[in-house]
């Protein structure tokens, strides 16, 4: 989903010879659209469309579907990057890219979204439960979703229950350490993670700050620190 007919061709040509199906929308009206009448697997979506700019696309998406979204914009500052994060996007790509940079993004996204690296099939703890295998999640025996890098990172966390860990550490455990994500984007997606795990996400007591380290998932009252 991009206004620039030169990018829109250019992905779309790329991402069909690595074997992908590819539909695209010239404005955020168009990719809302296209997104309704055929829900795709993952969407690029472009942060500067016409009529509804792509940070409200996403905003709208996520309201009914936690399917994959990889940004795509030419904005490079850390504040335009941890708003998209936090509106639920699972990659960031900054313009100029490389069209081989961009299929890796993509096969990544869809590796983290449909396979998971958990030593055990179900996993539990802090009154979570994970079907890993089924990409299944449940708070209190309620289900949640979740899009596939939360998914990833919980689970993470879920199966070293106790244990903090730095920001750098899960980046590294739910994307690879060859990386090159900033380490803020980490607070974007507890962030978003609280507000869907947590009876009060600004008073957390599942994901809790370790100061000075990062996070860890609480294992009894007395670990919570907010």
């Amino acid at each position: 989903m991009d206004d620039d007919p030169w990018v829109r061709n250019l992905v779309r040509g790329y991402l069909e010879r690595a074997g992908f199906a590819v539909t695209v929308a010239a404005t955020g009206e168009e990719a809302l659209a296209e997104f309704r009448a055929r829900p795709p697997d993952l969407i690029v979506l472009d942060l500067m469309l016409p009529e509804m700019d792509g940070l409200e696309v996403a905003r709208e998406i996520r309201r009914s579907s936690a399917v994959p979204i990889i940004m795509l914009t030419a904005r490079s500052t850390e504040e335009d990057r941890v708003l998209g994060l936090e509106l639920g996007a699972d990659d960031y790509v900054v313009k100029p890219f490389s069209a081989r940079e961009l299929e890796a993004r993509v096969r990544a996204v869809f590796r983290r979204a449909e396979s998971g690296s958990s030593e055990r099939r179900v996993v539990e703890a802090a009154g979570i439960r994970m079907d890993v295998e089924r990409r299944e999640a449940w708070v209190d025996g309620k289900a949640v979703e979740l899009t596939a890098l939360e998914f990833d990172l919980l689970a993470f966390l879920v199966q070293h229950p106790g244990r903090a860990f730095t920001r750098l550490e899960l980046l590294d455990a739910v994307r690879g350490p060859a990386s090159t994500s900033f380490e803020r984007a980490i607070d974007s997606h507890i962030k978003r993670l609280r507000k869907k795990i947590e009876p009060v996400p600004d008073s957390p007591t599942r994901i809790v700050t370790v100061y000075g380290v990062g996070y860890k998932l609480a294992t009894e009252t007395g670990d919570a620190i907010p």
